[in-house]
């Protein structure tokens, strides 16, 4: 098996066809390294919703 991201299924997550939503960009955590998982599966997660144009939400958001 190879390292990377995979759904419940076992299928691998392309993290390049995900869409980094603004809210990312404007937090603090954005470019910390410890947070990378959390921040790409929180994305993952929500991605089919902000692909039918439902708001990004993020608990763990903190403005920079």
């Amino acid at each position: 098996m190879q390292s990377g991201y995979y759904d419940d299924d076992g299928t691998p997550i392309n993290l390049d066809k995900i869409k980094v939503p603004d809210l990312c960009k404007q937090c603090s955590k954005n470019e910390i390294p410890e947070n990378e998982v959390l921040c790409n599966l929180n994305r993952f997660d929500q991605s089919k919703d902000i692909e039918n144009g439902k708001k990004f939400i993020c608990g763990s958001f903190d403005p920079k």
